[in-house]
Formats: structure tokens, C-alpha cells, sequence
């Protein structure tokens, strides 16, 4: 839908996400398959969040972050999902002006948040296993406080910043985001203005709040294995490095992802490639994340049991 004003150039007033105009057959499959990874992220995470609650065993710096992990990431697939779900059906999927802008912000936000809570949990087990004697001082209550808020600031201080550059701009000439959510490429690969300025300030701002993180998370755990590939003791060594290898898996999917997207020229935009990519940081990664950093822990089995345990006494 256009509005036209006095000097004849036209308002877009709502979008068109033509992700899945071209998809004819397999949208069933495809209903199914997101709103499982959905249903499992959700539960997933409302769970470890929970637990980290609840838990007094899991009142750690390393849950800290990981409970921040799980409320980002049930947010962060609400965002998206709800709404590619009901675009599978539709016959043709808008979205208005503002609430387009409200899903980019919120999007930009919580992907700029987890890189940065990502980095802040790599710090925190880089203390716990190369200096564990200062552990307790260098990971304080305070300091975790500290680290979320800042990772969560960042986070939506970057989010504000694009979302006010994109939409200044004019869209005039087609209100087709080539893609299942607004996201800054394809709105930019749109626009009639001229973007150099967002596309600088995408790859510059993208060098803090990507790049940074990603390299800060890629030395700590670069200190961590070579200190588990000191140590004498076998069996620790090879559950450590299990575990590691499982996080840094979690960290390359997000972040490779997530640069890729953001951290490059809007002129290399292609909507095969890059909507591949946005379910891969959209739907795979906050599906994976309670799996592979709570639910495989013993820690974290050991409080879910305690907490099922206790639901007949309480009532529920």
C-alpha cells in the first residue's frame, strides 16, 4: 500500500516479504518443521531459564549468562517466527511500515546482545579454567551485572542507531522485501535514497559489534584448550574439550551467520543464498543453544530433577 504526498513521490505505508512467494509446494513440511524447532527452542530455554532461577546449585556466573542466553533467545525467535508462520499461508504476506521497523530493532538488538553475552561467557569460562585460584574475585556478582548490562546496552544502542538510519530512508520504487523478516540488507537493496551512509555505518559499527566479540571469544577459548591440552588428567581434559568444541560450534554457526549478514556490501545481497542464512541465525542457533550449553549438563540434569521432584509438594 502507497500514499502519495503534494510532490508527487510515493510513501511505502507496508511491505511485502516475498520469502516464500515463490515456495508452491513443501509449505506444509516447512509449517511443521518451524514450528518444531520453534516449540523446542521455546521449552528449551523457558527451562533452563527456569532452572537458573530457581536452582540455588546454579547460581554461578556461568548461569548468569546462560539464563540472560535463554530469555535473549525465546525473545529473539517470538520476533521472527510467529510471523514467517503465518506469511507460509498467507496470500500475500505484509507487514505495515511501523511494524516492520519494530522487528528490525528488536532483530538488530538481540543479535547485537548475543555476541556480546557470548563473549562474556567465553571470559568467564577463560577465568574458571586458566586462573581458577582468582575465579571467585575476577567473576564477582557484580562484575557479571556489569557484563550483562553492557552486552544488553550495546546491544540496543546498535539496534537504535540502524533501525533509525534504514527507515529515513525513502522507498519509492517497490515495497518487496526479498526475504521471510525486515532486515537491514534487503530494506536497503530496496530503498531509493542513497545508502552509502548505512552501508559505512553497517560495516563500520559491525566491526565493534561483531567482529570484536567474535575475536575476543576466539582467544579466550584459544587460551582455554591450550590449557585443557596441558593439563595431566585425561578424563578431564577430554570432557573439557567436548564441551568447548560444542560451544565454539554454537559460536561459529551465530557468528559466521550474523557477519556475513551484516558485515559486508549490500551490493552482494542474493535472496536464495541469504535466506538460508537467516534461518541458520533465526531458528537453528536459538534451537541449539539450550541443548548443547544446559541440557547436556549434569549440573543442570541434577536441578531439573530436584525441581520435578518437588512439583507434587507444591501443588502443581
Amino acid at each position: 500500500m502507497r500514499s502519495t504526498s503534494s510532490e508527487n513521490e510515493t510513501c511505502i505505508l507496508e511491505f511485502i516479504l516475498l520469502g516464500f512467494v515463490n515456495i508452491t509446494q513443501g509449505k506444509t513440511f516447512l509449517a511443521i518443521l518451524f514450528l518444531t524447532m520453534y516449540t523446542v527452542c521455546f521449552l528449551g530455554n523457558s527451562l533452563i531459564l527456569t532452572m537458573t532461577v530457581l536452582s540455588r546449585s546454579l547460581h554461578t556466573p556461568m548461569y548468569f549468562f546462560l539464563g540472560n542466553l535463554s530469555f535473549l533467545d525465546i525473545c529473539y525467535i517470538s520476533v521472527t517466527v510467529p510471523k514467517m508462520l503465518a506469511d507460509l499461508w498467507a496470500e500475500s504476506p505484509v507487514i505495515s511500515f511501523m511494524g516492520c521497523a519494530a522487528q528490525l530493532f528488536f532483530l538488530v538488538a538481540l543479535v547485537g546482545t548475543e555476541g556480546f553475552l557470548l563473549a562474556s561467557m567465553a571470559l568467564d569460562r577463560y577465568f574458571a579454567i586458566c586462573h581458577p585460584l582468582g575465579y571467585t574475585k575476577l567473576m564477582n556478582k557484580y562484575i557479571c551485572l556489569q557484563l550483562a548490562a553492557i552486552s544488553w546496552t550495546c546491544g540496543f544502542l546498535n539496534a537504535s542507531l540502524h533501525t533509525t538510519l534504514t527507515f529515513r530512508l525513502s522507498f519509492c520504487q517497490s515495497n518487496g522485501i526479498s526475504h521471510f523478516f525486515c532486515d537491514i540488507p534487503p530494506l536497503l537493496s530496496i530503498s531509493c535514497s542513497d545508502t552509502s551512509v548505512n552501508e559505512a555505518t553497517l560495516l563500520t559499527v559491525g566491526v565493534f559489534v561483531g567482529l570484536s566479540p567474535f575475536f575476543f571469544t576466539l582467544v579466550s577459548y584459544t587460551f582455554i584448550l591450550h590449557a585443557i591440552l596441558s593439563s595431566r588428567q585425561k578424563g578431564q581434559r577430554h570432557k573439557a574439550i567436548s564441551t568447548c568444541a560444542s560451544h565454539l560450534t554454537v559460536v561459529i554457526l551465530f557468528y559466521g551467520s550474523s557477519i556475513f549478514t551484516y558485515v559486508r556490501p549490500t551490493s552482494s545481497y542474493s535472496l536464495e543464498r541469504d535466506q538460508l542464512v537467516g534461518v541458520l541465525y533465526s531458528l537453528l542457533t536459538p534451537t541449539l543453544n539450550p541443548i548443547i550449553y544446559s541440557l547436556r549438563n549434569k549440573e543442570v540434569k541434577l536441578a531439573m530433577r530436584k525441581f520435578l521432584l518437588r512439583i507434587p509438594s507444591l501443588g502443581i
